[in-house]
């Protein structure tokens, strides 16, 4: 089955985050995404745009394909060397109700889609769900983000706020203790702060001016670097923060 117009109108409106908004859906790029996707989540999956050169596609039901003209198809993507597959998807309601897992990671103006993804993965790989994030933030469902991610953000529990404010006060009703802040000079060593993951908010910051949101009652947390550098990116710090968690469930 060809696409429809209605259907590359589609595809060409979610590439903005105004039409993404207004449709309710995004754009699953790659082959891999596209895969992770549809083998957890098919029920959010449209229609599946498949460039013509590589035909049907045996992993998907055939009616939920699309065969695109190479021209057209090189068009609607957004990557430089395309994989060839794209599929329109439901992009998941705001997450709500109680807190799944043992500790939330919190995103504060996190704008850059390549830590994001990291971050997503590897709180995925270590059994958690909940990732929150500010406005100011990168949107998790842009072509970057989805890509980066490799779709891992429709298995989170995702839920966005006006404000770290907003964000903490939220998590403060749905029985969060703690709130700590990632720090690169100064606060407390994460492996061995003994509640950092017990009912808590942990916030990650962006590039390169961390967490600029109001948090009076944090508490400020760091990775130790004996080797004096000044800083980590983004995506390092969260991934060694998560997975202490796994390394104190493993003792």
């Amino acid at each position: 089955m060809e696409l429809s117009r209605r259907e590359i109108a589609l595809l060409r409106s979610l590439s903005t985050r105004t039409g993404r908004k207004k449709s309710g859906c995004c754009r699953c790029e790659g082959i891999r995404a596209v895969r992770e996707l549809f083998a957890n989540y098919p029920e959010r999956v449209c229609f599946i745009a498949i460039r013509e050169d590589l035909g049907i596609v045996p992993d998907y039901p055939e009616e939920l394909q699309r065969i695109v003209p190479v021209k057209l198809f090189s068009e609607l993507s957004d990557t430089v060397s395309s994989q060839g597959i794209i599929a329109a998807a439901c992009i998941p309601d705001n997450a709500s109700g109680k807190i799944i897992g043992d500790f939330v990671v919190a995103l504060d103006q996190l704008g850059d889609p390549g830590n994001f993804g990291t971050i997503a993965r590897s709180l995925r790989a270590a059994g958690q769900k909940e990732l929150w994030y500010t406005k100011g933030s990168i949107d998790p469902w842009g072509d970057k983000a989805i890509r980066s991610g490799m779709g891992v953000q429709f298995g989170l529990n995702m839920r966005r706020f006006d404000s770290l404010e907003q964000l903490t006060s939220s998590g403060t009703s749905l029985g969060i203790k703690n709130v700590f802040i990632a720090d690169p000079h100064h606060g407390e060593n994460c492996f061995n702060c003994p509640d950092l993951f017990d009912h808590s908010i942990i916030v990650i910051g962006g590039e390169p001016n961390g967490v600029m949101g109001w948090c009076p009652d944090a508490r400020k947390v760091i990775i130790p670097m004996p080797g004096r550098y000044e800083s980590i990116n983004a995506a390092q710090a969260a991934t060694v923060l998560i997975f202490e968690s796994v390394r104190r469930k493993m003792i």
